[in-house]
């Protein structure tokens, strides 16, 4: 029944309603599809089909940017496919970094493939600046390193390393603060080993050499190719400074040893003081009991008055003894009066 009234339908209104059809679907077309994106692909040589273009609309991604990147890559004679490039984008990437890294590679002769540049890319390094110092070697400075040589003496010391970026070795390897930190190590090592600061002075090339026999880019992103002390300085002697603090603490625990033995002394003749008192308490208690025994004798008659005066005669006689057998004090001499001449009179 619908083809007999298609059939019935004159001819114009049949063409109506086709043109009507492929205008709607023209229109929803250019709604929907970025026409002017489409365009300026097709008209760069960088063809991209419309239903591609639809599918990053609907996955919202920067078309634009990503479309113009592809132009550019294809324009510098790179054949990357534009899906490659959206993944790399939609898995947080720089397609810009890795594209021009890419063009930069091809046009300096350097290997490098899409796969690796997503990888450096992704891995947190910057991967165009990579290629460019491969290209162009970097030149970095150190700190200044200080070190003391076998004299004590203390010498300063600044290097400038030149590096050259390894591309295959941009993943899970150290960056220049590592090559930095070694440097200085080395710096620190050549100069501790020379017998004296002159060595240094004389012969800076002797550090370079002592540091680059160790194969200090290992594990890094970076190729040293060569290390040059641009400035070397004299300090102070480290050596007699360490000396002077050591005396000084050794004295300073001498000092505290005579004070804890000093205060021992002091306390052992306090304590022998203390002893003295009670032994001479012992002996008055003693004392004490002799003269009741003597008062006891005298009552019960065991002892006369007259032996108690022999007795007393024989212990003043012993007390003159001591006192003439004592050694006798010094007399003050009349020049140390006060009044007698050579002396200041008194006022």
């Amino acid at each position: 029944m619908n083809n007999s009234l298609l059939l019935a339908l004159p001819t114009w209104a049949i063409l109506s309603i086709v043109l009507g059809v492929v205008v709607a679907l023209f229109i929803v077309v250019i709604i929907v599809v970025p026409i002017h994106v489409w365009f300026r692909a097709l008209a760069s040589g960088a063809h991209v089909s419309m239903f591609r273009l639809l599918g990053m609309k609907l996955r919202k991604v920067d078309y634009k940017q990503l479309v113009n990147i592809y132009i550019v890559s294809q324009k510098a004679g790179l054949s990357i496919p534009i899906a490659e490039l959206e993944t790399h984008l939609m898995a947080g990437g720089h397609i810009e970094k890795v594209v021009d890294a890419l063009i930069a590679a091809h046009s300096a002769k350097i290997k490098l493939d899409l796969e690796q540049a997503k990888a450096i890319d992704l891995a947190g390094r910057d991967v165009v600046e990579a290629v460019k110092t491969s290209v162009t070697p970097r030149v970095i400075k150190t700190n200044w390193i200080d070190a003391m040589a076998k004299n004590g003496i203390r010498v300063r010391a600044m290097a400038q390393v030149t590096v050259r970026a390894r591309l295959d070795r941009q993943i899970g390897t150290a960056d220049v603060e590592t090559i930095l930190a070694r440097v200085g190590e080395g710096i620190v090592t050549a100069i501790g080993k020379a017998s004296t600061h002159t060595e240094i002075l004389s012969n800076p090339s002797q550090i370079s050499k002592t540091i680059l026999d160790d194969n200090l880019d290992r594990q890094t992103a970076y190729e040293i190719l060569s290390i040059d002390v641009c400035d070397v300085d004299v300090g102070d002697n480290l050596g007699a400074k360490l000396k002077i603090e050591e005396a000084e603490a050794k004295k300073k625990i001498s000092q505290a040893a005579a004070e804890e033995r000093k205060a021992q002394a002091v306390a052992l003749e306090q304590e022998m003081k203390a002893k003295t008192q009670e032994m001479k308490a012992l002996v008055l208690a003693s004392e004490s009991e002799v003269h009741k025994a003597m008062a006891q004798a005298l009552k019960s008659g065991k002892f006369g008055v007259m032996d108690y005066y022999k007795m007393q005669n024989i212990v003043a006689d012993t007390n003159m003894r001591n006192s003439l057998g004592a050694p006798k004090e010094e007399k003050p001499k009349d020049s140390d009066r006060p009044g007698f001449p050579g002396r200041p009179p008194i006022r």
